[in-house]
């Protein structure tokens, strides 16, 4: 009498699980390494797990939520945007300069926003029209508009008058919160809405993944990709106008090595450094484990010379898991 070995048959929802698990796992990469980070600061610190102290976090990192949402977007159209940095400082030094002279709160508001979207035109310009690399283009203006700050401010901080409302932009509470993380949360959830669920959300992956397809489909990609650039230099100015709020001053100073934060905060969060895939979520775990790592560093007393030297690691880190275990052709491999 033979024998029936009978083989079980895997699950139907066993490798949809397994997809699933794949395509997520940059987030949940950078989740668990967010969780790690704040049980070691809670345990090192007494002072972490506060809510004024958390309040502050996020608080403080509201400008680096902003921005890096707009920049998931050019990241996954496979650009860069380098002058963000000096858009925030430049920005915010001349909102200062303009409440100064008398300007009003809502005018020096909107002109802010303005101003940071032309600067994201001019880069969209070069980028899509002339056909301009955009490390190129971005490095460019990162060091015009930087030196445009200096030349208004000639190196100087220049004071806001705490009298109008324009302070509240940085300071102001909001259903207890802080109403620069309030600002950044819309920002996100405008940001996740439009890369998830809109027509101008698949362009910009499709873009990223194939450029010269979705041309051929009938999509005018440079006008795609001059938006996203005006998207994300408007993100820079709105950030410079919280930062100037917040601080109470405009400086050309404002947003050193800012960029480079933000760059590592939507790199941590897993989108793809070549375009074709992003996610705002992603970007938010990757924002706040930066912020976390800086506030918590501060607090067990590390020096803040580290704190770059630490950032910077950690972004060499994550372009290496980008790039060599969780691409699509790696795991097609696999």
């Amino acid at each position: 009498m033979g024998i029936t070995v009978s083989q079980t048959s895997p699950t139907p929802g066993a490798p949809r699980l397994s997809h699933r698990l794949g395509r997520h796992a940059g987030v949940a990469s950078i989740a668990g390494f967010f969780l790690i980070c704040v049980i070691a600061f809670t345990l090192a610190t007494d002072t972490f797990l506060t809510s004024g102290n958390l309040l502050n976090v996020l608080r403080q990192s509201a400008p680096l939520l902003i921005v890096a949402t707009t920049m998931t977007l050019v990241i996954t159209t496979a650009g860069i945007d380098l002058s963000v940095g000096s858009t925030l400082a430049f920005v915010g030094a001349l909102a200062a300069v303009a409440l100064h002279a008398g300007v009003p709160d809502t005018l020096v508001l909107i002109g802010g926003l303005v101003l940071g979207g032309l600067i994201g035109l001019v880069n969209g310009y070069f980028i899509a029209i002339a056909g301009m690399p955009a490390f190129i283009v971005t490095l460019g203006t990162l060091s015009i508009v930087r030196g445009a700050a200096l030349l208004i401010t000639q190196g100087y901080s220049v004071p806001v008058d705490s009298n109008g409302w324009f302070v509240d932009l940085g300071r102001e509470w909001f259903l207890g919160l802080p109403l620069p993380a309030v600002i950044a949360v819309a920002v996100m959830a405008a940001g996740w809405a439009v890369l998830r669920h809109t027509r101008f959300g698949r362009y910009i992956v499709g873009i990223g993944t194939n450029a010269e397809g979705v041309r051929r489909a009938g999509v005018d990609v440079r006008r795609v990709i001059v938006k996203v650039y005006i998207l994300s230099g408007a993100a820079a100015g709105l950030a410079g106008l919280i930062t100037t709020a917040r601080l109470g001053s405009g400086s050309s100073n404002q947003g050193v090595g800012f960029e480079l934060a933000v760059i590592a905060a939507v790199v941590l969060g897993s989108t793809n450094l070549f375009g074709g895939r992003g996610t705002i979520l992603g970007t938010l775990l990757g924002a706040l484990t930066i912020a976390v790592l800086g506030n918590g560093l501060i607090l067990i007393h590390v020096s803040p010379f580290y704190t770059q030297i630490i950032q910077g690691a950690i972004m060499l880190f994550a372009i290496w898991m980008n790039t060599r275990i969780f691409s699509p052709q790696r795991r097609r491999k696999g």
